[in-house]
């Protein structure tokens, strides 16, 4: 991974205050940093490959669009780890798939375009792995704003 340098720690600042709704936002945000647009889009790039960046882009509440989403969790015997993270990622559903320590030591995050499709990646996931999902559907629902200074 390549040092960041002050353009992208003020890149990385600038965007987690939100992206412009604007024709060009990418030209938009690039004159905002001094810089034009195809080096912007050159070090997100690099900052997504490098995995600086985990995601960019929009969230959504998927539920307004008619979708649904839940926390998924399995719990994986240690051999087997890499075989069912393979199988488990597969699936165009997952997201956000974290190793833990407890006893459901593999949590997920399923979402899909409607509230029957979860059931169905659920009972996907089930036949590959041969493990038993346990799904946790939200109850509420918080906005939690953080915000991280890219710091030298």
């Amino acid at each position: 991974m390549s040092e960041l340098d002050a353009v992208d720690r003020r890149l990385i600042d600038t965007l987690q205050g939100g992206f412009p709704l604007c024709p060009e936002p990418y030209a938009g945000v690039a004159a905002t940093l001094g810089i034009g647009e195809s080096d912007l889009l050159a070090r997100l790039q690099r900052l997504l490959d490098d995995r600086v960046l985990t995601r960019f882009g929009p969230m959504y509440q998927i539920e307004r669009l008619g979708g649904a989403f839940v926390l998924a969790a399995l719990a994986v015997p240690e051999e087997r780890y890499e075989e069912v993270t393979a199988a488990v990622n597969a699936l165009p559903e997952v997201a956000h798939n974290y190793r833990r320590e407890h006893a459901l030591n593999m949590w997920f995050v399923l979402a899909t375009e409607t509230p029957a499709g979860i059931a169905a990646a659920v009972d996907r996931i089930e036949a590959a792995t041969g493990l038993k999902v346990y799904a946790f559907p939200k109850e509420k629902e918080f906005f939690v704003e953080m915000k991280l200074a890219a710091r030298a």
